[in-house]
């Protein structure tokens, strides 16, 4: 009963029949337990089978013999339960049943699947020390310590095999060797293979496949090449796998004519499927060994003669003596070599022959060649092609429609760029983020943040949501265009759709509403954004300290830095140099030359313009003989000032506004009365002197 029904797979039936056994108290032969617990592992009942025997045996129905164990545990190496293969063989030595060749055979098997490298070798020995050593248990072993990658251990076991005079089957040997290969020793593979030769084995297709295809992984072409001249003297024809493996070897080595000759000699029972594959091999090879020119032609050799006219394609360096079947495949590995190497117009003239030819193409092509076209400004030429695209059936993609809208974008068409938006939406394909925040730099970089803040509405209208990135680039060109109410305006708006504002956008308002003299709404913004839960960057807290520097406010700005400091955020150069420049407007050298140490005691090295920020700074507050240390300080690491610090060494009249010169050697001039300046000197003639030597 319990046969048939495991037959007809009816579980449910099946497990109440075994309950009803049990219930009944019907007494069982240890044979009769041994066949039940098999027929319920048949079916994957691996619990029920062990519940059923503990059952049996705890009401004295059954006294389990060697039998019923074996095939409870076979059940058990079967369901992969490792743990309960170690408890029932302990369970069944503890009652006296001594393990034979098939049981301990079991166990191995299971503690292999189980990778128990520690448990294989003790119930190896075990094995071994009974003498039931046989065929099986050595390829056993054979095989998985070659998974393993434990070479050595493997060779031993062949050598064991040796000795005993059992050979391995050839699926043995195919593991092993494929075991072999993929732990990276090959030579170790080959080895084993010529021994097996020597015990006159006869390998077929998959261990000569096998080594082949490891040698083409290490890229030894010489032996792989041998090899396979060797499988073809004993009649063996090579599989497809193995043929494209070595046409893709040869073409790496840039041997192609060796790779042909492979294409050639290919079986040709091939169907057209294969043949297509290795030609496409074989393209692929020349074009990624930089010879799109011969893969083209070749191509267009295979097209025919009827094709064959364009520029170039009668100096064949290569040719192929079998008929192969292109596909869309054959052309899109040329096409995109073509696109790649710049051959855009060669790319386009080769797709266009391609549907001539019957050949369809396929969306991904498309896509290239319209992607190439976009990125060269070609856009109308794109639009072409995907008006050709729709009418050959093909669907544009989310990429296709992108590679448009970006080009549309770097062309700054708001209104095109609007309209093939409003096509994507019906199409349910979402615009890219960098091409619409792209669109919006530039129209803010050309000073058009309105036209912008126009794009983004004609987003939202279609349904889109720009990025707070698109939206932070709008409100930095209003602000850099004094547009600082129209820039809230726009803050507001943003917030209300329930965007939150990160660190970038904060930056941007920060730095504008300074830059628009609102100081109060810079500091209301900064809190608000320590209560949102944003940490403040170093280049917040420098926007802060330079806001209250250029206000005068160096308390509040000082207090910045030791929040800096506070929150680990490490000061700049950038930090330093503002504050050190606002301390001497502000008449305060002293607290400047403090910073200026603390600067060097932080590991922050000052650049050109913190030494022109001290230098002139010193220079204000009548500290002229300190600011000329400095001053050759910055002369000896190879920095040059600008001209107004020359101003600032040679004249009592420092003034806040001079302007900066580009001008390298401004020296000469300064100190020349033929330059028109009437300064008072401050300085003796040889300390000017000495500024005129170290500029």
């Amino acid at each position: 009963m319990v046969s048939i029904l495991c037959r007809a797979r009816q579980i449910p039936e099946l497990k109440h029949l075994v309950r009803d056994i049990v219930d009944s108290r019907c007494p069982m032969t240890p044979t009769g337990l041994g066949d039940l617990v098999l027929g319920l592992g048949s079916v994957g009942l691996i619990n029920d089978a062990n519940i059923v025997f503990d059952q049996m045996k705890m009401k004295g129905l059954c006294v389990p013999d060697l039998y019923s164990y074996r095939c409870l545990l076979e059940v058990c190496v079967k369901g992969n339960v490792v743990d309960l293969v170690e408890t029932r063989m302990s369970e069944m030595q503890g009652l006296g049943l001594d393990p034979d060749r098939f049981t301990f055979t079991l166990v191995l098997g299971a503690y292999c699947n189980a990778g128990k490298r520690k448990e294989v070798v003790s119930v190896f020995n075990e094995i071994r020390d009974k003498g039931l050593l046989d065929e099986h248990v050595l390829s056993m072993l054979l095989v998985s310590f070659s998974k393993w990658g434990e070479i050595d251990k493997a060779f031993d076991m062949f050598e064991m095999m040796v000795d005993l005079k059992k050979v391995p089957s050839e699926k043995t040997i195919y593991d092993t060797v494929l075991g072999f290969g993929k732990a990276g020793r090959v030579d170790k593979a080959i080895e084993l293979f010529d021994r097996m030769r020597g015990l006159s084995f006869s390998p077929g297709i998959e261990v000569y496949s096998v080594l082949i295809e490891g040698l083409c992984e290490n890229r030894e072409s010489e032996k792989a090449l041998d090899m396979y001249y060797e499988m073809r003297k004993c009649g063996i024809i090579p599989n497809v796998e193995t043929t494209k493996r070595l046409i893709s070897l040869f073409c790496g080595e840039g041997d192609f004519v060796t790779a042909i000759e492979f294409l050639d000699e290919s079986d040709e029972g091939f169907n057209e499927e294969a043949s297509n594959m290795l030609f496409n091999t074989l393209l692929d090879g020349l074009v990624n060994g930089d010879m799109i020119d011969a893969a083209h032609s070749l191509l267009r050799d295979m097209m025919g003669t009827k094709f064959s006219g364009e520029p170039g394609s009668d100096k064949n360096v290569f040719k192929v003596n079998k008929v192969i079947l292109l596909n869309s495949a054959s052309f899109k590995i040329v096409v995109d070599g073509l696109c790649k190497s710049r051959k855009l117009d060669t790319a386009l003239r080769l797709f266009c022959d391609m549907i001539r030819f019957g050949c369809a193409g396929n969306v991904l092509m498309y896509n290239d060649l319209i992607n190439e076209l976009c990125s060269l400004d070609r856009l109308e030429e794109g639009l072409e092609l995907l008006k050709i695209m729709k009418e050959s059936g093909f669907k544009p993609t989310q990429f296709t429609h992108n590679c448009i809208f970006g080009c549309l974008c770097k062309r700054e068409d708001v209104p095109k760029a609007l309209d093939l938006i409003k096509e994507m939406r019906v199409s349910g394909y979402e615009p890219w983020i960098k091409h619409t925040t792209m669109l919006v730099k530039q129209l803010c970089a050309h000073e058009k943040p309105v036209e912008a803040c126009d794009f983004l509405t004609g987003m939202l209208c279609e349904g889109f949501l720009p990025d707070i990135i698109a939206y932070s680039a709008t409100i930095d060109g209003l602000f850099k265009l004094k547009k600082v109410d129209m820039a809230m305006s726009l803050v507001k708006d943003v917030s209300a759709r329930g965007y939150l504002l990160d660190l970038v956008a904060y930056n941007i308002l920060i730095r504008g509403l300074f830059t628009a003299g609102r100081f109060k709404d810079a500091q209301d913004l900064f809190e608000k954004m320590l209560a949102s839960g944003l940490k403040p960057s170093v280049i917040t807290y420098n926007l802060m300290i330079d806001g209250y520097c250029k206000t005068c406010e160096l308390d509040r700005a000082l207090s910045f830095l030791k929040m800096m400091v506070k929150e680990a955020r490490d000061p700049t150069v950038v930090t330093y140099t503002t504050l050190i420049g606002g301390l001497c407007k502000d008449g305060r050298p002293d607290e400047a030359i403090s910073l200026w140490n603390e600067m060097g005691d932080r590991g922050c090295s000052p650049n050109r313009i913190s030494y022109m920020a001290i230098i002139y700074g010193l220079c204000k507050c009548s500290r002229e003989n300190l600011a000329l240390n400095y001053f050759q300080e910055m002369n000896e690491k190879g920095m040059i000032p600008d001209e107004f610090v020359y101003k600032a060494l040679a004249s009592r009249d420092c003034y806040s506004d001079v302007e900066i010169s580009t001008d390298p050697f401004p020296t000469s001039r300064i100190l020349n009365k033929e330059n028109g300046q009437n300064h008072e000197p401050c300085l003796s003639a040889n300390v000017a002197s000495r500024i005129v030597a170290g500029g």
